[in-house]
């Protein structure tokens, strides 16, 4: 069982931050919270938050930085949008593993680097109704 303590964000494919930070900004009224580069997934990835600054909601955009991402892949063949949804966890080795012996399809047996620092692991969309699933076990400064 995943038993995720809250959803750490929404991931969404751009082909450019820059051409959607106007409509985050100033149409959503998202706040900025700054950029990062994923260099073993070939992307960048801008986060803002939304609501109040106690709970927020956090959305992680996400801009290919080579042919190579996965990102690339998902905008050529579904356009911008919608990518993942991801849930903050702990033990994220353990619930891996568990996962895994009860048959559940994943694409990462084991975590790897995310953004900010964070330990990340997918669960392939076929075992999530066509939504791809993200875990995330942030760093102690950045668990919520």
């Amino acid at each position: 069982m995943i038993n995720p303590r809250a959803i750490n964000h929404i991931g969404i494919a751009v082909r450019s931050l820059a051409a959607q930070r106007e409509y985050y900004e100033s149409v959503l009224g998202a706040r900025y919270e700054g950029e990062e580069v994923v260099a073993d997934q070939h992307v960048r990835v801008a986060f803002y938050s939304i609501g109040p600054a106690d709970r927020p909601v956090r959305l992680e955009l996400l801009e290919p930085t080579s042919r190579q991402s996965p990102i690339a892949a998902f905008l050529e063949k579904r356009g911008e949008g919608l990518h993942h949804v991801a849930y903050t966890v702990s033990g994220i080795d353990d619930t891996l593993r568990d996962l895994k012996a009860r048959g559940v399809r994943l694409i990462d047996e084991r975590p790897r680097p995310g953004a900010h620092g964070s330990r990340i692991g997918f669960l392939h969309p076929a075992a999530s109704m066509g939504i791809l699933t993200e875990l995330c076990e942030p760093l102690p400064a950045h668990a919520g």
